[in-house]
């Protein structure tokens, strides 16, 4: 139901644990004893794993309360943070650190509300905002180093919709001004955090069907260009989704087509409008994934009904991991047109097909886990063995991102251009790029940083920028 890349190139999956036993037991007879669980009170199985992208192998992890439909985000320092979900879970915070033996730890009451489909986002102050939730019109920060309070947020409820909701895990993303575009239902805001002030109302998407849970599309903030400009444009793109009254009509067993329609808007325009586009196959369910070359791929979803679970992830040599799908209550595994779906795939885009081997770029530095600075020239060498355009080449960043629920909370793709390509011979060349210059355009933190050659982009490296 989640996933996370780490910056030693593992994803760390989970899903909610009031399903009954997995079919990964824990290690060493370890055992989880939880009085509050309503599936099993000792549960001797894992419903979290650590999934190694380089050796394709997995080891068992433990979480102690119900993560089920909670949210998160890595923080500057490359740990997962994520809180909320069910029952026992709903005001916790748990933290996984990349290393090869972490488990998870869990804080009990360390959110100040009940969190369960919120969404999370990391902030420039290196602080994660939470926003929402099931019955929770609010917004609030972690870790509290600043304030520990809740913060009225009345959109949440103008967008609820009676008995259906409509507007759980709101699409939350960082605008190059620093405040927040918030999307719930069908319209957003434009939210200034720090003073619990809302800048900017947008117009309603038309047409005003959902796309929000459960009626669920799926969101991205579009790659940032021009990073130099005094006037930095962001859009947000939305795609897909459920007519309204769906979710009302597939409790009673009827599944209404999904919606085939993308809406565009661009955020930081004096007088927004969207834009609206239609898609070759209506989707509700879909993931939305920015590739490193700036490309957006649409994945996975339905043709009718309204919310269940999918996810992918894009991993550090342009893959993109595919996991999820179980339409039922609990595990169901035979017999059933769509049995819950225990494996992992990879979808290679076709930038990896092995013709594109002699323009594709290969980073020789900086090596990965480097460091770089705010507004400071980078210098990225590279080998390209096949004839090189130097107008077509563009250094690429990239947040890993937090995926559950058809939305990637945190994603973020930074096109960085280059400013002088230098060939030194031998197939190898300079490449010159000026990194971001604030936090509100790349808060600090890892990145995956990749060379992209006439579409064609490197294995990426990671970059911490600080």
């Amino acid at each position: 139901m989640h996933m996370q890349l780490l910056r030693n190139d593992r994803v760390v999956v989970f899903d909610r644990t009031d399903f009954g036993p997995s079919k990964l037991p824990l290690p060493n007879g370890k055992c989880r004893n939880d009085p509050s669980d309503t599936a099993l009170k000792v549960d001797c199985t894992a419903h979290s794993v650590e999934y190694d992208v380089l050796t394709n192998t997995f080891r068992p992890l433990m979480v102690q309360t119900d993560v089920w439909c909670s949210s998160g985000a890595i923080m500057p320092n490359g740990n997962l943070v994520q809180t909320g979900g069910f029952n026992d879970g709903e005001r916790r915070v748990r933290t996984f650190s990349p290393c090869s033996t972490c488990d998870w730890q869990e804080a009990p009451n360390g959110l100040a509300a009940k969190r369960w489909y919120a969404s999370n986002h990391i902030l420039p102050d290196g602080r994660q905002i939470v926003v929402g939730g099931r019955r929770q019109f609010n917004y609030e920060f972690v870790p509290k180093t600043i304030t520990a309070n809740t913060f009225s947020l009345p959109f949440l409820s103008q967008t609820s919709e009676r008995g259906v909701e409509n507007n759980l895990y709101p699409f939350v993303f960082l605008n190059v001004d620093g405040n927040l575009f918030i999307f719930a239902n069908n319209r957003a805001i434009l939210l200034d955090y720090m003073k619990n002030k809302v800048v900017k109302t947008y117009p309603t998407i038309p047409g005003g069907d959902p796309r929000s849970y459960p009626s669920t599309g799926s969101a991205i903030l579009l790659p940032l260009k021009n990073l130099k400009a005094a006037a930095i444009q962001a859009e947000v793109l939305v795609c897909g989704g459920a007519p309204k009254g769906s979710y009302v009509q597939a409790v009673r067993g009827k599944f209404i087509g999904a919606l085939n329609t993308c809406a565009r808007i661009k955020i930081t325009d004096p007088n927004p409008q969207w834009v609206m586009e239609t898609m070759p196959l209506a989707r509700v369910m879909g993931d939305m994934i920015l590739l490193p070359n700036g490309n957006v791929l649409l994945i996975n979803g339905a043709g009718s009904g309204t919310a269940g679970w999918e996810l992918a992830a894009l991993l550090r040599d342009g893959r993109v991991l595919v996991g999820g799908s179980n339409p039922h209550a609990f595990y169901n595994l035979t017999g059933v047109l769509f049995p819950t779906e225990l494996s992992l795939e990879a979808f290679s885009p076709a930038y990896l097909d092995t013709k594109f081997n002699n323009i594709r770029p290969t980073i020789t530095a900086p090596k990965s886990m480097s460091g770089i600075k705010y507004g400071t020239k980078l210098t990225v060498r590279v080998v390209i063995t096949g004839k090189v355009a130097k107008n077509q080449v563009s250094v690429t960043m990239v947040a890993p991102a937090f995926n559950t629920h058809s939305f990637s909370m945190n994603q973020r793709l930074l096109v960085l251009g280059n400013d002088k390509v230098a060939a030194l011979g031998k197939a190898t060349y300079d490449i010159d790029v000026t990194t971001p210059r604030s936090g509100n355009l790349a808060p600090s933190g890892f990145y995956l940083l990749f060379v992209v050659h006439q579409g064609i982009p490197s294995r990426g490296i990671w970059v911490k920028l600080q």
